[in-house]
Formats: C-alpha cells, sequence, structure tokens
C-alpha cells in the first residue's frame, strides 16, 4: 500500500513535496517537484483574523505540519490522495476555520474532516494514547470529539486515518491516478456524499497546486 512518502518543506505559507520521495522498501520516484501552497488549496487559511469561531482556527502554516504527519502516519504517498484529502478538510471546515460541526450543530460531529461520532469513537479508539481519556469519556460522543479535537495531530489525522481505514483499494487506486473521475468516486463512494461543483472546485485546486498530471 504504501508508495513513496511525503517530506515537509514548509515556509511559513507553503507545503511543498520534495523532488524525490522514498518508500520504506523499494524507493521509486513517484511524481516530479510540485510546490503546492496550501494557501493554494484552501484560500482562506492565510489567517485567523475575525474567525467566527477562533478558538478552533487553524492558518495554512499552522496546519500544514500536521497535514504531513497524518500522511506519513497512515501512508498517504500520491499526489492524488493527498489533493483529495487536502481538499475534503478544507470544504468541511471552511479552510480550516472550525473542527465542530456548528451547521446544524450535530453533537459530537467534527474533527477536520467532519466526521461523525460514530467514526470518530473509532478514530479515537486507534490511537493507543486516548486509552484513558477514552474511558473517562464513555458515551458522550462530545467528550470523545473533544479528545480529538484538542491535538492538532488528531485532529487534521482523521481524513487520512478515514481514506486508510474504510477506503477499499478501488478507491484509492483510482485516486492515485489523479483523475476527476476518480475523485467523485472517493466521494461518493468512501466519504458517502454528494459531488457538488464547490466540492469539485476545491479539489481542482488542490489537484493543481499539488501538481496531479492533468490539473
Amino acid at each position: 500500500m504504501l508508495l513513496p512518502t511525503l517530506a515537509t518543506s514548509l515556509s511559513l505559507t507553503a507545503i511543498l513535496l520534495p523532488s524525490t520521495l522514498a518508500a520504506p522498501a523499494a524507493p521509486q520516484p513517484i511524481f516530479k517537484r510540485a510546490p503546492g501552497s496550501l494557501i493554494a488549496m484552501a484560500p482562506n487559511s492565510k489567517t485567523c483574523a475575525g474567525a467566527q469561531f477562533a478558538a478552533e482556527c487553524k492558518t495554512a502554516a499552522q496546519a500544514a505540519p500536521f497535514i504531513n504527519t497524518s500522511f506519513k502516519t497512515y501512508g498517504i504517498t500520491s499526489a492524488g490522495e493527498a489533493a483529495a484529502l487536502i481538499s475534503l478538510m478544507a470544504f468541511e471546515s471552511g479552510d480550516f476555520k472550525y473542527n465542530t460541526n456548528h451547521f446544524p450543530g450535530r453533537p459530537g460531529q467534527g474533527t477536520r474532516n467532519m466526521q461523525m461520532p460514530a467514526f470518530n469513537m473509532e478514530y479515537a479508539k486507534s490511537i493507543p494514547a486516548l486509552k484513558d481519556g477514552l474511558a473517562k469519556a464513555g458515551t458522550d460522543v462530545k467528550a470523545v470529539l473533544a479528545l480529538l479535537t484538542s491535538n492538532g495531530e488528531y485532529d487534521f489525522g482523521s481524513a487520512a486515518w478515514f481514506m486508510k481505514t474504510n477506503c477499499d483499494e478501488k478507491v484509492r487506486s483510482g485516486l492515485k491516478t489523479g483523475t476527476t473521475d476518480a475523485w467523485k468516486m472517493y466521494i461518493t463512494e468512501c466519504i458517502g456524499t454528494t459531488v457538488t461543483a464547490d466540492r469539485q472546485a476545491g479539489w481542482e485546486k488542490a489537484a493543481k497546486a499539488m501538481g496531479v498530471p492533468g490539473h
């Protein structure tokens, strides 16, 4: 499943892909260096000034290291997969402005990809460091969500975790090709929602910034 890993080269506003991406076992290049500004993918992430939910807001500079960590942790190594994940998080969180469902305000729904409470519980159970916290939280979905959103790595890691654990190989292989049809399959068959013009525009921005062929 693992392809060459994404490494971080971070300025205050940009997340970059290195020119050589090496897999742990059999290193081989998978795509050429393609500087992809996180701000190009999520234009409103440049600042948190005036954010409605200021305590939840993260700028591109703050988000980028967490996103890269999630790619490394969950084996997200193709530009197509990375673009799909970033565009999903940007769409669901208003360009990283919030991590809790405020519209309409469903209890327990959140993290940067707005996971449903049942998935948040499953995700939290997969993180050994949260064992004691989960024992205290019990079935309180708000408490479980707070365990995840209070830690940047967990907050931004949920989308990549979901892809690894809930998207089948057909979807992931498709995303590695970088086609828009493959992205549509990811949205409808894995995420389980509808393709909209706004979602697709976000995907196209992310794909272009990540240097996905054909975008």
